[in-house]
């Protein structure tokens, strides 16, 4: 009688699964058989297995169209986690590299036209990808979102808020004529001011040069004059 076959739920299978859970090391990861060995023996004896090197025969057909393809699958990778975990927030690219190659099955970096981080994010920034600058803490990425949607909303938010200055300037406006106009009315004001009535000879308060009265009173006068 032969032996039995192993089960899903066996405890060798159960063992497999935890060990295959998780990140492995680069080194160990065949990208064109897109297969995790554990160590490097398992690594050994998948290079030289058949369906590797079919693999590897298809490769050497056309190496420049897999080399496309993979950094195509790296790049976009990279730009939706970085779209869709930071927005258009500034944040450190290595940042963001952990947390891509935390996925399991990512494209791994060394199967594309990069060789290293630091010569992807220069070419995202001069590609008008992302916006990229460099400090004493190293490399900074910010994606820059270019979506129909998110245009229109932010041309929707440009319209406003020229409307809510348009607005704002024409009350300020409005307040500045107003105290122009007050300050014009204060100083009128003052300039029609009345002021007292003053005479030289007090005999002739309230009569005019000119009247009837003031010849009277003339009269009078020479004739006082005359018997003194």
């Amino acid at each position: 009688m032969g032996k039995e076959k192993g089960g899903f739920l066996t405890p060798k299978a159960i063992a497999n699964r935890i060990k295959a859970k998780g990140l492995q090391k680069l080194r160990w990861y065949c990208q064109m058989c897109q297969k995790q060995c554990r160590d490097e023996n398992g690594f050994k004896c998948h290079m030289m297995s058949e369906s590797h090197q079919r693999q590897l025969l298809l490769f050497a057909e056309n190496p420049d169209e897999y080399v496309d393809t993979f950094s195509k699958d790296f790049r976009d990778g990279y730009l939706e986690l970085l779209r869709r975990r930071f927005g258009t927030k500034r944040v450190q690219c290595n940042i963001v590299y952990q947390e891509y190659i935390s996925e399991r099955d990512h494209t791994h970096m060394n199967s594309t036209q990069w060789e290293t981080l630091t010569d992807f994010v220069k070419w995202i920034g001069k590609e008008g990808l992302c916006e990229v600058d460099y400090t004493e803490k190293g490399w900074f990425v910010k994606y820059i979102d270019r979506d129909p949607e998110t245009i229109r909303k932010l041309e929707q938010n440009k319209v406003k808020e020229r409307m809510d200055m348009d607005d704002n300037e024409r009350m300020a406006k409005l307040i500045q004529e107003q105290v122009e106009r007050g300050a014009k009315a204060e100083k009128n004001l003052k300039e029609s001011e009345y002021t007292e009535l003053k005479r030289e000879n007090e005999d002739e308060k309230g009569v005019h040069k000119n009247s009837p009265c003031s010849q009277i009173l003339v009269v009078v006068k020479t004739n006082l004059k005359r018997f003194i």
